[in-house]
């Protein structure tokens, strides 16, 4: 995959995407209630849609960001 947005957070709508791979997508398939993956046409995930994102982060949200700030990127 060329560099490009891996992530992507609405904050508007409180969604959080994830690329997986370029593509178009075929279907959406719900794996948990406000989680869903979406596939291509041979079924490959090509992303995946996390709805109400601050809400399902906030429990890990200070622990990761200070994780964060002692890793060198």
């Amino acid at each position: 995959m060329k560099k490009g947005k891996l992530l992507t957070y609405d904050s508007e709508s409180d969604v959080l995407y994830i690329v997986t791979k370029k593509g178009a997508e075929e279907s959406v398939v719900e794996i948990s209630p406000g989680i869903n993956v979406e596939l291509n046409e041979r079924s490959e995930v090509i992303g995946i849609e996390i709805l109400h994102a601050s809400k399902l982060f906030k429990p890990i949200a200070k622990p990761l960001y200070q994780q964060m700030q002692y890793v060198n990127v």
